[in-house]
């Protein structure tokens, strides 16, 4: 009689081969039904096949490298720039400032001067209109007017000028008939300015109709 029992040589094959048994029952030993493996569920081996990067941490090298320090040089860049522009502005408007400040405080300065002399001003032309003035005082008062000019000093006021009240003070006033418009006749004292600006009025005396 033959007998089908087999020898664990048999049976496992060679020592060097390990046994594997893999458990396909879909019970457990204590006859309670074994769960499902959820779908899509793999070893960790397949996850790393499916996704060979996953868990990667690295910077951006090469070419992704240059264009991001190129980016982040120009945004500082234009950040320098426009903190320099809003400085320039600035300096350029304080300097604007300054400038229109020292401009006033000159022609103030002028102002005060002027006004100072007007008295002594005053006095020369009076001698001029009556013809004291001769010799050489002549080339004094010619010398005083150059360096008024100089200033920007101007006098003005002559007979025969339309009457303007904006650069005019009529201190007496004579009716003609015939007169179209009032008029200078006479000039009491001449009227001084510096550019635009009057720091006396010409004092006359205006002839004109009713």
């Amino acid at each position: 009689m033959t007998s089908d029992a087999q020898g664990p040589e048999e049976r496992n094959g060679s020592e060097d081969q390990p046994f594997q048994f893999t458990d396909k029952r879909k019970v457990t030993p204590e006859g309670q039904p074994k769960e499902a493996a959820p779908e899509g569920a793999g070893s960790a081996g397949d996850d790393a096949e499916q996704d060979p990067l996953a868990g990667l941490d690295f910077e951006p090298t090469g070419e992704a490298g240059d264009d991001a320090a190129l980016l982040a040089a120009q945004s500082e860049a234009a950040a320098h720039l426009d903190a320099l522009q809003r400085e320039r502005a600035s300096f350029t408007n304080y300097r604007n400032r300054s400038l229109r400040d020292q401009e006033a405080a000159r022609v103030k300065g002028i102002e005060d001067v002027l006004a100072a002399l007007l008295p002594v001003l005053d006095d020369i032309d009076r001698a001029r209109q009556h013809g004291e003035l001769d010799g050489p005082f002549v080339a004094i008062s010619d010398k005083l007017d150059a360096s008024l000019a100089k200033f920007g000093i101007e006098r003005y006021g002559a007979v025969g000028e339309e009457f303007d009240p904006a650069v005019h003070e009529a201190l007496m006033h004579q009716v003609d008939p015939a007169a179209t418009s009032a008029t200078v006749n006479m000039v009491i004292e001449p009227g001084y300015r510096i550019g635009e600006r009057i720091v006396r009025a010409a004092r006359v005396s205006v002839v004109g109709p009713e």
